[in-house]
């Protein structure tokens, strides 16, 4: 049934193309400028000195995790020992130390996952502020170069290196964004039930934005 409707709507738009008058008009020539969105992002200058932040709050959740592991599996390798000395029979003093074990283990996987989690809001948090100055760069930069779409360079086949506008769009952004934040702002949490949002101060105008 899918491959008819398929089949039905693609009859429906060529019957409309053959329908269109002749006098439509055409859409003008595009001139497209190529963006190397990953180099830039890699080489702007706040971009690597966020990268080099965030490769250490990387190491150090992985040295936490590290540490929190290691009296665990200590303790697990004693509770083997203890069980099995048992005959795999352990008495109520075993079992108490086995659910105790579980508990500790249980908060410890939830603390480093809640870690992880901070650690890709971080990343994403830098991905979200980049991003949000180095579209208006590309699109002036567009613009001013005269052309009417802008590509990632990784989505291309084949591009001329004069059409390619990266350069001009890195040396824009290492002078808009010297730097920015890798630490993201906690997640909103939402309302209880029952209790309305609380309604937001509005934020002061400036004049000035800093930009």
């Amino acid at each position: 049934m899918r491959i008819l409707n398929s089949l039905a709507a693609s009859a429906v738009v060529t019957a409309a193309l053959a329908a269109t008058p002749a006098s439509a008009q055409t859409l003008p020539d595009a001139k497209i400028a190529i963006v190397d969105a990953e180099r830039v992002m890699r080489d702007c200058n706040a971009c690597k000195t966020a990268n080099t932040q965030l490769q250490q709050q990387l190491t150090q959740l992985q040295q936490r995790a590290q540490a929190a592991g290691q009296p665990l599996q200590t303790e697990a390798q004693s509770l083997q020992a203890a069980i099995k000395a048992a005959n795999n029979r352990p008495d109520a003093a075993l079992t108490q130390r086995i659910q105790a074990f579980e508990t500790r283990q249980q908060a410890a996987q939830r603390q480093v996952q809640q870690e992880e989690a901070t650690f890709q809001r971080n990343v994403a948090y830098v991905r979200q502020q980049i991003g949000q100055r180095m579209l208006p760069i590309i699109n002036q930069i567009a613009q001013q170069r005269g052309a009417t779409i802008a590509v990632d360079k990784n989505n291309t086949f084949y591009n001329a290196a004069n059409v390619d506008i990266s350069d001009a769009v890195l040396a824009q952004l290492n002078q808009q964004l010297p730097s920015v934040s890798t630490t993201a702002p906690p997640p909103q949490q939402q309302p209880a039930a029952g209790t309305a949002p609380a309604t937001p101060t509005p934020a002061p105008s400036t004049t000035n934005p800093g930009r």
